[in-house]
C-alpha cells in the first residue's frame, strides 16, 4: 500500500467517525451522505405539516363562522367578518414567528425569566377594570386595537421557557425535591391562582401538565414526580367540588341528554355530539353543516372539531387527529435530539412545546367527541383566535430555529 492510498484510507476513516450517531429523521441510514444533505436548514415536514393544519383551519373558521351575522348578535358583522381578523392574525403571527426563528436558543434561555414575570404582569391586568375585557362572565383579554390578545396564551409559552431554564439550573433536583422543585411550584401556584380568577381552569390544566412534564424529562425521579401529580390531582378535585357550576358541567358531561342539562351546561356537548353524528363516514361536504347555523355554540372556536366531523366525516377528524400526533411526536423528537447533543435547555423546550400542542389538542378533542367535560380550550394552529395563533406560531418557530441548530452542531458547526 503505497504512501497515497494509505492518506486516502485513514481520510474516509476520519469522516466517518466525525458522523454523530443520531439520526436526522425519516428511514434514512447514519451515513456521512446522509448527513450532509440533511443538516441544510430545518425541518421542513414539520413547516409544512403546521402550513397543512392553519390552511385547514382557515377554510374551516369560513366554514364555520359564515352564517353569524344572521344572528341578531353579530348583526353588525359581514359573512367574511371572522375570515378577514383570521387572516390578520395569521399574517401578524407569520411574521413574528419569522422574527423569532432569528432569534438564537441562547437568547431565548437568558430572557427565559423575564419573559415570565411579563405574562404574570400581564395575568394580573387582565383583572383590572378598564383593561381586561370580560366575555360571558370571563375576564380573560386585553384589548389592543383589533386585537384581543389573551395573556393565558403567553403563559403558556413562558412557563415552558421558565421551566426549562429553571431545570437546567437546578440539576440537583433528585437530590434536593423541596429545595429545588417548590419555588417553581410556588410560581405555576401564583398562575394558577391568577387564571383562576379569571377564570381560566383550562389554561391552568395546560400549564399544570407543562410544568408537570418538564420536572419529569428535566430529572425528577417517578416517586417524586407521583407525588406532585397528586397534589395537582387533589388541588383540582377540590376546584371542582367546591364550584357549584363546575359541579355542574361534570354531571353535565355524564348526561348531555337529561332534560335539566340539554338546554344548559350540556348545550354545547349534546349538540357537538349531533354534529359529529351527522358526519358518519364521509360528511356532509364542506360548506354543509347544519349545526353551525346557530345551533353550536362557539363552532370557530372551541368546537371547530365537530364543524369538520360534520362536513369532513370521520376521516377528517382521522386525519386531523393523526396530523397532530405527528406534529407532538416531531416536537419530542427534535427535544430529544438536542438532548443527545448535550443541549439540556433546548431540548426541554422543544419537549415542552411537544406536550403543550399534544395535550391541548387532546383535551380539545376529548371535548368535541364527549369523552371529557367542556373546558374553553382550542385547538391549536386550527381554532380562530388571534392571541393563540400568534402564540402558537412562535413556538414553532423557536422549535425549527432548536433544528437548525441541531443540523448545524451535527455538520461540524457552531451555534
Amino acid at each position: 500500500m503505497n504512501a497515497a492510498t494509505m492518506k486516502a484510507w485513514f481520510s474516509r476513516r476520519v469522516e466517518s467517525a466525525s458522523a454523530l450517531p443520531v439520526r436526522l429523521g425519516g428511514r434514512g441510514s447514519f451515513s456521512e451522505q446522509n448527513v450532509s444533505v440533511r443538516v441544510r436548514g430545518f425541518d421542513q415536514p414539520l413547516l409544512w405539516v403546521t402550513i397543512t393544519l392553519l390552511l385547514w383551519g382557515l377554510v374551516m373558521v369560513y366554514s364555520a363562522s359564515i352564517a353569524m351575522p344572521d344572528n341578531p348578535r353579530f348583526a353588525n358583522y359581514a359573512h367574511s367578518h371572522f375570515l378577514l381578523r383570521h387572516l390578520v392574525s395569521l399574517g401578524v403571527a407569520t411574521v413574528a414567528s419569522l422574527l423569532a426563528y432569528q432569534v438564537p436558543v441562547a437568547t431565548w434561555e437568558k430572557v427565559a425569566p423575564y419573559l415570565f414575570v411579563a405574562s404574570l404582569v400581564l395575568l394580573l391586568a387582565v383583572l383590572v377594570p378598564f383593561i381586561g375585557k370580560g366575555v360571558n362572565g370571563a375576564r380573560r383579554w386585553i384589548v389592543l386595537g383589533i386585537l384581543n390578545f389573551q395573556p393565558s396564551e403567553l403563559a403558556k409559552f413562558a412557563v415552558v421557557l421558565y421551566a426549562a431554564d429553571y431545570m437546567v439550573r437546578k440539576m440537583e433536583v433528585k437530590e434536593r425535591f423541596f429545595r429545588a422543585v417548590m419555588p417553581m411550584g410556588m410560581a405555576v401556584a401564583v398562575i394558577g391562582l391568577l387564571l383562576l380568577a379569571e377564570p381560566d381552569m383550562g389554561a391552568f390544566m395546560v400549564i399544570a401538565v407543562i410544568a408537570m412534564g418538564i420536572l419529569f424529562l428535566g430529572g425528577v425521579n417517578a416517586r417524586m414526580f407521583f407525588l406532585i401529580a397528586a397534589i395537582l390531582f387533589v388541588a383540582f378535585v377540590l376546584m371542582i367540588a367546591l364550584s357549584d357550576w363546575r359541579r355542574e358541567r361534570i354531571f353535565a358531561y355524564l348526561n348531555p341528554w337529561d332534560e335539566r342539562y340539554s338546554l344548559g351546561k350540556g348545550y354545547q356537548l349534546s349538540h357537538s355530539l349531533i354534529a359529529i353524528g351527522r358526519g358518519e363516514i364521509f360528511g356532509v361536504g364542506l360548506g354543509g353543516s347544519v349545526e353551525k347555523l346557530h345551533w353550536l355554540p362557539e363552532a370557530h372556536t372551541d368546537f371547530l372539531l365537530a364543524v369538520i366531523g360534520e362536513e369532513f366525516g370521520l376521516v377528517g377528524v382521522v386525519i386531523v387527529i393523526g396530523l397532530f400526533l405527528w406534529l407532538t411526536r416531531r416536537l419530542m423528537y427534535i427535544g430529544r435530539q438536542a438532548i443527545a447533543l448535550d443541549r439540556v435547555f433546548a431540548g426541554l423546550v422543544a419537549q415542552g412545546l411537544g406536550i403543550w400542542m399534544g395535550f391541548q389538542s387532546f383535551i380539545n378533542m376529548g371535548v368535541n367527541l364527549g369523552a371529557l367535560p367542556t373546558k374553553g380550550l382550542t385547538l391549536p394552529l386550527m381554532s380562530y383566535g388571534g392571541s393563540a395563533i400568534l402564540v402558537n406560531l412562535i413556538a414553532i418557530a423557536v422549535v425549527l430555529r432548536i433544528d437548525h441548530e441541531n443540523r448545524q452542531l451535527m455538520h461540524g458547526g457552531r451555534v
